[in-house]
Formats: structure tokens, sequence, C-alpha cells
């Protein structure tokens, strides 16, 4: 168990605790203005629907709903009549339109994710229980009016819920995977200029636009969203073929046998990880992958296959020299020339290399020294002792550390191959 998993159980039981408290309080008390609460619960149904074919660990993967239960929770009137809901029925309203929006999903083995589900329930009920009791009391209109100001007021409030998220993402993240908590926090903040923006600003527009058109205006403000979002979609999507593609690419030394089965797939995810354990984020950690899984791309030029494609046990001259072919090779297939220079620089002393080669050359240098089986921790550990050894020329000790740290805690033994 990952130490930090106790953050977890706390952000759960939050979640829990205040789900119980709005569905039992509204069931004792029952539903206020039920018109409204149905609208707004049947656009959360179909933004969960509009969930499908979200690919796994997409940030915001329902916008539509997002949106919604943002715009209920900022809700203080509609079409010039007040709102008489409060906090917890935001959040019982929330909580039910979403399992039900969920169970197509469920039924087909791609629900939530539980984690995304309890930050839902945390940053619609913060939305709400700054905005709820301010307008019901009246002190928002008395202080602010109904002008610009109470516009900007909204758009700060929404802001300020998804730093909450983010927050909380990143703290989860954190426990869960052991990574530092800025680098994380960073990447959190970077995905609210994303999608993350066009669900703030389309969940104030709503609460506005509902307060003066009523609720006909949930549908036309739900257009320019539902077609973000599927502009979102498409440019995932095309992510997701480019890099199947160089994964496909990276796969013609396996197939041609220069290199073990699953060699370039366990470098990359073993990179990655030791990436973000350094700290990379965004952009960077994309080229360290594409470079990880290309690293070995320059072997194709070998007349003979290198013994079990293990580089690291080549002579330093003949090492530079695949390095460089291979570098050739992938300026020629349109990825970005940082990643070029990666593959390249893998042989050269680590004081001259940039953070993402020293990366691939030791985990490269690990996977070849353990064969990629990982029988025993035995060979894991001999391997890092000779990593550890070599951190005088070869490897960054920050870079071996930060390995060692990785392969703890996930265990000794690397991916399967295949």
């Amino acid at each position: 168990m990952t130490p930090g998993t106790g953050a977890v159980r706390v952000v759960h039981g939050a979640a829990a605790t205040l789900t119980c408290a709005g569905l039992a309080w509204t069931l004792w008390a029952g539903l206020e203005q039920p018109g409204y609460a149905l609208a707004f619960g049947a656009l959360i149904v179909v933004g969960e629907l509009a969930r499908w074919g979200a690919g796994p660990g997409e940030r915001e993967p329902a916008p539509i709903g997002a949106a919604g239960a943002l715009a209920y929770a900022l809700l203080g009137e509609c079409a010039g009549r007040d709102t008489s809901h409060g906090v917890l029925q935001v959040v019982a309203v929330v909580v039910a339109a979403a399992l039900v929006g969920a169970v197509l999903h469920v039924a087909r083995g791609r629900g939530p994710a539980l984690d995304h589900v309890a930050r839902r329930v945390l940053t619609v009920g913060f939305a709400a229980v700054c905005f709820q009791p301010l307008y019901n009391s009246g002190e928002l209109e008395r202080r602010l009016g109904q002008g610009p100001y109470y516009a900007l007021f909204l758009l700060v409030l929404l802001l300020l819920t998804a730093l909450c998220d983010a927050v909380l993402a990143a703290a989860m993240l954190r426990a869960r995977t052991g990574f530092p908590y800025g680098p994380l926090l960073r990447d959190e903040l970077r995905a609210i200029l994303g999608i993350g923006s066009a669900v703030c600003a389309t969940g104030a527009v709503m609460a506005l636009a509902v307060a003066v058109a009523g609720l006909w205006a949930l549908p036309v403000f739900c257009v320019p969203l539902l077609l973000t979002q599927l502009s979102f979609r498409r440019y995932a999507a095309v992510r997701t073929t480019y890099r199947q593609t160089i994964a496909s690419l990276a796969r013609a030394t396996e197939i041609a046998g220069y290199t073990r089965p699953g060699h370039a797939r366990r470098v990359a995810s073993l990179s990655t990880a030791v990436g973000r354990e350094l700290g990379l984020t965004g952009g960077d950690l994309t080229v360290l992958e594409y470079a990880a899984l290309m690293h070995d791309i320059g072997q194709l030029s070998l007349v003979d296959p290198v013994p079990d494609g293990a580089t690291t046990l080549l002579p330093v001259p003949e090492q530079r020299r695949i390095a460089l072919l291979g570098g050739a090779v992938v300026r020629q297939t349109g990825v970005p020339s940082a990643v070029a220079v990666v593959v390249e620089r893998q042989a050269d002393p680590y004081r001259e290399q940039p953070l993402p080669a020293r990366i691939v050359r030791a985990v490269n240098a690990y996977d070849d020294l353990t064969g990629g089986s990982g029988r025993s921790a035995g060979g894991a550990l001999g391997a890092l002792e000779r990593l550890r050894l070599g951190t005088g020329q070869d490897y960054q000790p920050e870079v071996v550390e930060s390995l060692a740290r990785v392969l703890a805690r996930g265990g000794l033994a690397p991916a399967p191959p295949g």
C-alpha cells in the first residue's frame, strides 16, 4: 500500500459524509423547487452520458455534467424569481443525477473513477457553500447588486473552485503514486487552461442566463461546451494515434530481433515514472516518453544484432555511433527535434546530457542489466548497485536514486515483457 493512501481515504470520507448529509436532508425536508432541480439534474445526466468514449485518465471526461453542477450550485434566480434550494440539496441533486447518468457506463464496466466522483462532490459543495448562504441571506445582493460585480464574483468563485479541484486532484495523485506534489499541481493547474476554463465559463454563463431567461437557457448554452468537448476528443484521438504510431515504429527493433520483447515499452513506462519523480511535467514528459520508446531505433543499422539488444555492454564509441544513427532516424519521423536530441545523446557523459537523456540512459541500462525479466529482487538490486558504481561518469546520481525510489514503490520487478 502506498504510504499516502490515508489522504485518499480522507477525501473519499469527506465526500461520502457530504453526500449522505445532502441526501438525508433532502429526503427529510423535501425537494425545494423540484422543476429547477429536475432540469439541472437532467442536464447533469446528459453530461454523464456524454462521457461515452472518455479515455482513461482524462481530467474532465464529463464537462457538460460538471458545468451543469456548477451552474446549479451558483443559481440564485430563475427568470427573475429567487431560488430557495440550499447547499445540501445541490449536493443531493448532483450526486443523484451523476449516479443515474453513470448506470449505463457501470453496466459496460466503464464507470467513473471513485476519485473523480469524490472530487466532483467536494468541489460542487465548495462552490455551493461559498454562494448559497450569501445569496439566500441577501448579503450578496446588498453588497454587489446584479451588475458586472455580481458576474465577476461568480467568475472568481468558479476560479477558486477550479483551484480547489486541482489541489484535490494533485493531492490524491501524490498519495497514490508518491510523485512530488509541486509538479503534479502544476500539471493540474495547466489543465485548467484547457477544458477546465470552458467548464468554468459555461457554468457561470448558464447561471447568469437562467437568472434572466429561465430554464430554456440551459440547452442553448450547452452547445458551445459540447462543441468544445468534441474538439478536445478529436485532438486526444489524434494524439493517441500519433503515440501508437511511434510505439509501432519503436517495436521494429523487437520484430527484427534486435531487442527483447517489450524492452521499449518497459523503458518508456519506467522513464516516465522517473521523470515525474524528478519533477518533469507536460511537454517534457511527452518528449521523454517518445525518446524512451525510440531509443534503440539506431540498432536497425547494425549488420549483426547486439546480443539481447543490450547496448549498455558495448564499448562507448559503438554506443555513440548507434545513438547518432538513431537520432538521424528519429529526425525523419516528424517528431519534435527534442526527441532526436535525447536519442542521439544517450551515450554522452551524463554531465553533458539533457535530463531526459540521463533518465533514458539509466533506465535502459537497468532493463539491460536485469534482462527485463525481474526474476528476483537480488537481480534488480544488483543492477541498481552497478548503476550506482557508474555515477562517476555514466549515470547521474539523482536519476539513479529516483529510479530506486520508483522501483521500491512499485516492487523491484520490472514490467513483464510484451
